[in-house]
C-alpha cells in the first residue's frame, strides 16, 4: 500500500473556488446581485459584514469595507458561462450597465467575453470560449 501523502495527492481536494470581493453597503450590494443580476441568497443573510449570493453553479462573497474608495477599488473576478449571448441579452434587458470598455466581442485570445462593474466597482467578467475554439479547453 502506497504512503498516507501519495493517497492524497492522487484525490482531488481542490474541488472549487469562491471569490471574495470588498462591498460598502449589504443592502445595496444585494439588492443589485438579486435584482439586477438574478443571482439568490446563500446561507445566512444575519452577518452584517458579509454577504453570499449564488447563481447557477458559482458563489460570490463579499465582505463589508465601508471605507472602500470604488475609484480605487481593484475587485476582480472572472466567471465562466456556457450561453454567453443569452446571458448579455438578459443583463441588458435587465437594464444592466455594461462597462463602457467591456461590450461583449471576440477576444484576441479566443473568448467571447464582457465586464460589467457592480456598485463598488468591482468589474465581473464573463467569458466564454469562441465557437472556433471550444475544443481547445
Amino acid at each position: 500500500m502506497p504512503p498516507l501523502w501519495q493517497l492524497l495527492i492522487e484525490i482531488n481536494m481542490l474541488n472549487d473556488i469562491v471569490p471574495k470581493l470588498p462591498m460598502r453597503n449589504k443592502a445595496v450590494t444585494l439588492d443589485y446581485y438579486i435584482n439586477k443580476l438574478d443571482f439568490r441568497l446563500f446561507g445566512s443573510p444575519n452577518y452584517d459584514d458579509y454577504l453570499m449570493v449564488q447563481k447557477d453553479d458559482i458563489q460570490i462573497h463579499f465582505f463589508k469595507f465601508e471605507a472602500l474608495d470604488p475609484k480605487e477599488n481593484y475587485g476582480q473576478v472572472y466567471i465562466r458561462t456556457n450561453d454567453i449571448e443569452e446571458w448579455y441579452r438578459f443583463l441588458l434587458a435587465n437594464q444592466v450597465d455594461i462597462h463602457p470598455a467591456g461590450p461583449l466581442e471576440i477576444k484576441p485570445w479566443g473568448q467571447r467575453e464582457f465586464s460589467l462593474l457592480d456598485p463598488d466597482s468591482n468589474l465581473l467578467t464573463f467569458g466564454q470560449p469562441a465557437e472556433s475554439d471550444k475544443d481547445q479547453f
